[in-house]
């Protein structure tokens, strides 16, 4: 981690969706804020409403929980009224305990473009509350707004962004970029002195087993807005690390002890069965997703199918007194297996899926070419002054991870090596495939909980644009920089690093993504704290990327 851890318009809803019945809809979530997180059980019957997920033009995936002691039928409607009485399709999905009572059905023959209601029954006649869900659109496309969400930690306070999503109700599709959860026990992150009292984590330990995971998904999709969120938006969602354990990679996790937590296949098996469980997603570790003419959509896996384990710097200074010995160690580091050609983030089946789908999305006519990933793309290093300013007060823990990131800035190195900064070769062989299909290349990124708008360039030449993420309840750089003013740290960021254009460094919310044939433009939306539950945003920053030139108006 880098921180602490078919018309040219969009096609008119079938039924108008006023404030009130967008608030209907989200019924449940409001009824659920009554009831203390820490006190609730979840009990029989439906208990975590109903999501829905990887829409197509014609398809939508839908999901619901319905507890029950066998294995029970359920049957899905989708009508284009919400009262039901225009049904579109049905189906029949079994919620079994094996699956922890998640069950998931897949509506086809839709229209392209249009706004959907869906419910479940169980077999007594009890329905689950109602959901919202949107097709694709296909074909020429005037604009799509998408509602862009990473790192909401149950722990630190309310999921704030995912409520004024909901009520602002003028997005299309929502994207999760990962660390949907956290996988640490209570006291960990957050501290005790950090948690939010009202929103206490099950279960109290690390998680590790299928059941573990498992309840821990349950008590994150029981928060309201969470809740909300579902079911009044589609969502497509990528993991990154802690929806497995911190800094996972193929092979291991830094937080996997395998002599305590047994073999990390076995755990890594758990994490991902949990994840297709409770999330509204297919089982395919990537995917592509059309919106219409205006841009494809690529859904990497830049964590667990083909990362290989990230360089540490703070190992690599470990035991090293002598300042010229580290810059020794990381200049050899530099010239060596950091510049590996051959080191692998996305591993060479998926890149190679990545190289022919930009190819063919280019071909095809399609305005931009978006990658819906985790981690950072852009390059960053950290201001040379920074330790200068930091005192002589630190935490050891703030001052190593300092030290080692000025370090590796003097050798030439960036400062995260979880990100694509850390493997360089891996970074320059999708920037080539962009080029070489003429791409507009649009980058998606979360994992650092704070945000970024960069101009990403390669070989000497403008590959496409980045926006970067701050999280929905996660700290930023302002938890463990706080000796330095948050807009003196994005300035000094922005100074170091050519291709950054923008940084925030101390807020929570999301991104607000509008497409169009030839911008795409980028609202951050930040919310007015998480340790009150709000949808009061604190303020808001609107960034452009041209399509023809790659370049930003911040």
């Amino acid at each position: 981690m880098f921180t602490t851890d078919p018309a040219s318009q969009p096609a008119a809803a079938p039924t108008a969706l006023t404030r009130r019945s967008l608030f209907t809809l989200a019924g449940a979530g409001a009824a659920l804020a009554a009831t203390p997180l820490a006190a609730r059980s979840f009990g029989t019957g439906f208990t975590h409403a109903v999501a829905s997920g990887e829409p197509s033009a014609n398809s939508v995936l839908l999901w619901t929980r319905y507890v029950a002691d066998a294995d029970t039928m359920l049957t899905w409607q989708m009508s284009e009224s919400e009262d039901f009485t225009r049904p579109v399709a049905d189906g029949s999905v079994t919620a079994s305990p094996a699956r922890d009572g998640c069950a998931k059905g897949i509506a086809t023959g839709l229209a392209p473009n249009r706004w959907y209601f869906f419910r479940f029954i169980a077999p007594d006649g009890t329905a689950s509350p109602t959901g919202r869900t949107r097709t694709l659109p296909d074909g020429p496309i005037a604009s799509f707004r998408m509602a862009v969400f990473s790192c909401s930690n149950f722990g630190f306070g309310w999921f704030n962004a995912y409520g004024h999503a909901a009520e602002a109700n003028d997005c299309d599709l929502a994207l999760h970029l990962g660390d949907y959860i956290y996988e640490y026990g209570a006291g960990t992150y957050p501290t005790g002195s950090q948690a939010h009292p009202d929103r206490t984590i099950a279960p109290a330990t690390e998680i590790v087993a299928l059941t573990d995971y498992r309840l821990r998904y349950a008590t994150y999709r029981a928060d309201p807005d969470c809740q909300r969120l579902h079911q009044v938006l589609p969502m497509i969602a990528v993991w990154d690390d802690h929806e497995s354990a911190n800094d996972s990679y193929k092979d291991g996790a830094q937080n996997h002890q395998s002599d305590t937590e047994g073999d990390w296949e076995v755990r890594k098996a758990a994490a991902k069965q949990a994840y297709r469980e409770w999330m509204p997603v297919s089982d395919a570790p990537y995917a592509a997703y059309q919106v219409g003419d205006l841009a494809t959509l690529f859904r990497l896996d830049t964590r667990l199918e083909g990362r290989e384990k990230q360089f540490s710097l703070e190992a690599l200074r470990a035991g090293k007194r002598d300042p010229q010995a580290v810059i020794a160690a990381l200049t050899a580091l530099r010239e060596g297996a950091w510049a590996d050609p051959n080191r692998q983030l996305l591993g060479v089946a998926q890149e190679d899926w990545l190289t022919k789908g930009l190819a063919a999305s280019t071909r095809a006519g399609t305005h931009w070419q978006v990658l819906v990933q985790q981690v950072l793309i852009g390059h960053v290093k950290t201001p040379k002054d920074l330790m200068r300013q930091a005192g002589s007060d630190l935490p050891d823990f703030i001052r190593n991870r300092l030290e080692a990131s000025a370090a590796a800035s003097e050798a030439g190195l960036p400062a995260n090596m979880d990100a694509w900064d850390g493997y360089p070769a891996a970074r320059n062989r999708v920037f080539a495939a962009a080029r070489a299909a003429n791409a507009n290349l649009l980058v998606l990124a979360g994992d650092t909980h704070n945000g970024w708008a960069f101009e990403l360039g390669g070989e000497g030449a403008r590959t496409g644009v980045e926006f970067g993420g701050c999280s929905v309840s996660s700290p930023g750089y302002e938890g463990y920089l706080s000796f330095i003013k948050p807009d003196t740290l994005a300035a000094a960021l922005v100074e170091e690093n050519s291709e950054l254009k923008w940084a925030d460094t101390s807020q929570r919310g999301y991104m607000a993504v509008e497409l169009t044939p030839t911008r795409a433009i980028t609202e951050y939306r930040f919310s007015a704290g998480v340790r009150q539950r709000s949808t009061r945003l604190a303020g808001t920053k609107r960034i452009v990327a041209d399509r023809d030139s790659l370049a930003l108006t911040v």
